[in-house]
């Protein structure tokens, strides 16, 4: 049955204290009882129980507050080809198949409502009447050439539907979960005494956050805030709801309870799980079970966590914080805006290669086009500036001269240019002519590789200088960031290495804070650690542009590759702000959107990952962003700010 949120027959009974718990207890209960009690009182936490749920009388096959490898877990043949490992509480099962190349569900009525995510490989699944594939892309290593985003389809199919499942040529591994438990699955996993059907939730049911028969991209889920330090994408059905949860490394999570049942599978990454006065460690492929108001927590190791939480039933109060994140995002970004692709410049000439630095100036965008082979050894020779149309016609406005990074509107119509690989910033006309060098030197040497550049109000202009050249032996002492005073005077603003990559750098609508982000950080591959780590940093601005004030303003989020290697690294690069004060950063994990306080509001995914952005169009309500080869833009609520001279 279907209700709002606002409106759920979810009956939550908030007892009388623990000394009503003590009076229900029984000698029966279970052996993990009296310890349960006890800490309920120790850590004076409140019981509440969900009146009306239905019994199976079906035992889990996991033992309640015990990691178990679901590689320990018996495995099932379900159908020629389909093999099962299969976990299940009161209310929800959960199966991980394996599919042989071509294996194949024949064509049901699902018993039970069903989610389906393809982990790898492919599949053809039946969506209303038709056959649709569903794919897992792995993320590319990111290179020099390679960018490519991950993608994990889903569709969620209620009980009643038709369904069948086939198996691409290379084969499947997918992850399904039906509430409520499937008897003819139990019975092939040899589980006795199965009553004749299985009563369904009612009185819990509430309203999906998803549409049924529609396929999903898991990373088009947008991220919801449910504890500090943890974050999950959201998926409720009418009767169980699945939390892909990210928890931040050395993160805890306190001694807590709640009236659903819980079933935690991990995905990455590793935990201490606090399973009642125990402490269990967590590893990819664990499972545990954690019934009603079990007393549980978590200590996340150094690697981060990501985890499957399967909740039965649904928990209302995610779905209200859920349902507050997705208004602020779509304050920004409209429910109805999509991605679009302008350009893809494998596809077209001039070839794009690693597209940088854009920038909207009288109804076009102007953007670098740099080379870089896959190791990132760079050759201008092979680069160029390129004038886009809003429609998706370019032209490049130099060719072989320079390979130039970030770019701003400056004075007289021209651009200012970060002539990366020649150690200078220019001012270049929109025809590719080079007017005059604004900044080479600093303290008598070369400046490095200018990587960004920002002007201010009075006609100055701030540029970051990573050091990313192709010198061995830099000029500098350090990776540093650089303020030009209108006068033409150069000055360091911050200490040499202090960032270990400084990278994307932004001003305040208002012109009173300068924004910085840290790219890179922690490897080892890497020459330099700092402080800054995956923030975007913000300083108050000196009347003569000198900074104070440095404070971290946006904690960025990484990708779990990074995570397994201890680093800090989220490639923040190219930034844009629109005039409310709301800053987007393009990273690996695509485009990432704080408000004016540093709250992460949204993310913009892309299939491959966001190099830069900028506002544009003739309302300045449209991004565009770069990514490698590819040109890209989507609309927005918002009116970006740039500083015209």
């Amino acid at each position: 049955m279907k209700t709002t949120l606002g409106k759920f027959l979810f009956k939550v009974l908030i007892l009388a204290g623990i000394v009503n718990l003590t009076q229900c207890s029984t000698g029966s209960g279970p052996a993990w009882q009296k310890t349960n009690e006890a800490l309920i009182e120790e850590h004076k936490l409140t019981v509440r129980e969900i009146d009306g749920l239905p019994t199976s009388g079906i035992p889990s096959n996991l033992e309640a507050a015990k990691v178990t490898p679901i590689a320990k877990l018996d495995s099932a043949e379900l159908y020629p080809g389909v093999k099962a490992k299969m976990f299940w509480g009161a209310g929800t099962m959960v199966n991980v198949l394996q599919l042989a190349a071509n294996a194949s569900i024949p064509e049901e009525t699902l018993p039970a409502d069903r989610f389906l995510f393809v982990v790898e490989g492919s599949v053809n699944q039946l969506v209303n009447g038709a056959m649709a594939t569903m794919v897992s892309v792995k993320r590319e290593d990111p290179t020099g050439t390679a960018s490519g985003t991950p993608k994990t389809d889903f569709v969620y199919l209620q009980k009643g539907t038709k369904s069948s499942l086939t198996a691409g040529a290379q084969g499947a591994k997918v992850l399904e979960i039906y509430s409520p438990l499937r008897l003819d699955y139990l019975q092939k996993a040899g589980v006795d005494s199965l009553p004749a059907e299985i009563e369904d939730v009612e009185s819990a049911a509430l309203e999906p956050n998803i549409e049924a028969n529609k396929i999903y991209d898991l990373y088009e889920i947008q991220l919801t805030e449910i504890a500090a330090g943890a974050h999950t994408r959201l998926i409720s059905g009418r009767n169980t709801q699945l939390s892909f949860i990210s928890m931040d490394p050395l993160s805890t999570f306190p001694h807590h309870i709640h009236p659903e049942e819980q079933m935690m599978f991990v995905l990455r990454g590793e935990c201490d799980e606090i399973l009642l006065d125990t402490e269990q460690k967590m590893k990819v492929d664990d499972a545990v079970l954690i019934p009603s108001n079990m007393v549980h927590g978590a200590k996340i190791g150094d690697l981060g966590c990501d985890a499957l939480d399967i909740f039965w039933p649904a928990r209302p109060d995610y779905l209200e914080k859920e349902k507050a994140k997705k208004a602020a995002y779509t304050a920004i970004i409209p429910a109805t805006s999509k991605v679009e692709l302008v350009v893809d410049g494998k596809k077209t000439k001039p070839e794009l290669t690693f597209t940088e630095g854009p920038k909207w100036m009288n109804g076009k965008v102007y953007f670098s086009n740099m080379y870089f082979d896959k190791d990132f050894n760079a050759d201008p020779k092979k680069s160029s500036t390129v004038e886009l149309d809003p429609n998706g016609t370019y032209r490049n406005i130099t060719q072989g001269k320079m390979q130039t990074n970030g770019l701003y509107p400056y004075k007289n119509g021209n651009l200012l240019v970060c002539d990366m690989m020649g150690h200078r910033v220019v001012e270049m006309t929109t025809k590719g002519e080079v007017v005059r060098v604004v900044a080479d030197k600093f303290d008598g040497k070369s400046i490095d590789g200018p990587n960004d550049v920002i002007v201010d109000s009075k006609g100055g202009f701030y540029f970051t200088d990573p050091q990313f050249t192709m010198e061995a032996v830099k000029f500098q002492p350090g990776r540093g960031v650089y303020y030009v005073n209108p006068q033409g005077k150069i000055s360091r603003i911050v200490e040499p290495n202090e960032f270990a990559m400084p990278n994307g750098i932004i001003i305040s609508p208002d012109g009173k804070t300068l924004y910085i982000n840290n790219c890179y950080d922690d490897e080892s591959w890497y020459p330099v650690n700092s402080q800054k780590e995956n923030y975007v940093w913000a300083y108050d601005i000196n009347p003569d542009g000198t900074i104070k004030n440095g404070r971290q303003f946006a904690k960025l989020f990484l990708i779990g590759s990074v995570m397994d290697r201890k680093g800090k690294s989220s490639s923040a690069d190219g930034m844009a702000i629109d005039k409310a004060g709301n800053l987007y950063v393009a990273t690996y994990y695509g485009v990432q959107i704080f408000n004016n306080k540093g709250v992460f509001v949204g993310m913009i995914n892309l299939p491959s990952f966001p190099v830069s952005l900028c506002f544009g169009d003739k309302d300045m309500k449209t991004l565009y962003i770069v990514s490698y080869s590819k040109v890209f833009k989507i609309k927005t609520n918002m009116e970006g700010f740039m500083q015209y001279l």
